[in-house]
């Protein structure tokens, strides 16, 4: 027999998969999904307005940046930035042809190809990332204590390993 919403105790909530969390777990859970959502929504929303430099292009010119000689395989330029591998192909091809970008073919491996970042790819990234820091700082670091950052670092390295 199944279980209704109106049988659980009031502390449970049901979810999409029939389980239960408590409301102690759902607060958790659902609140991260709702908090990052909202996060990301509005720090793509400020790069874009600002620096016409979408969320997912600006990750994309990070990844470049920290990568050694600036540039990476579109393979684990993707794995990096959490997209798919087409997915990751129409952005590249995106800021190509924007200029902030470079796509060149791997000598070695014919299938390979690496993304390098360009002179003008750096001089957006380096003006996006004044106004990306301050948005994270407002909407999220400045809301949170100095041990409240620590507890949440620590949380994310127990979860990530």
């Amino acid at each position: 027999m199944e279980t209704t919403a109106e049988q659980l105790p009031a502390d449970v909530c049901e979810t999409a998969i029939g389980d239960a969390f408590s409301e102690l777990e759902m607060g958790a859970w659902g609140g991260f999904l709702r908090t990052h959502a909202k996060l990301v929504r509005e720090l793509d929303e400020e790069l874009t307005r600002v620096h016409g430099l979408p969320l997912s292009s600006f990750d994309v010119l990070v990844q470049l940046a920290n990568a050694p000689d600036d540039r990476m395989r579109l393979s684990q330029l993707a794995d990096a930035v959490l997209l798919s591998r087409s997915g990751l192909s129409r952005l590249v091809t995106r800021l190509v042809d924007q200029g902030l970008v470079e796509r060149t073919e791997c000598a070695s491996d014919a299938r390979g190809a690496f993304a390098a970042l360009t002179d003008e790819g750096r001089r957006r990234l380096d003006e996006a990332r004044a106004t990306h820091r301050a948005g994270v700082r407002a909407r999220f670091l400045d809301r949170l204590s100095e041990s409240q950052q620590r507890q949440l670092a620590a949380a994310w390295r127990r979860l990530a390993s």
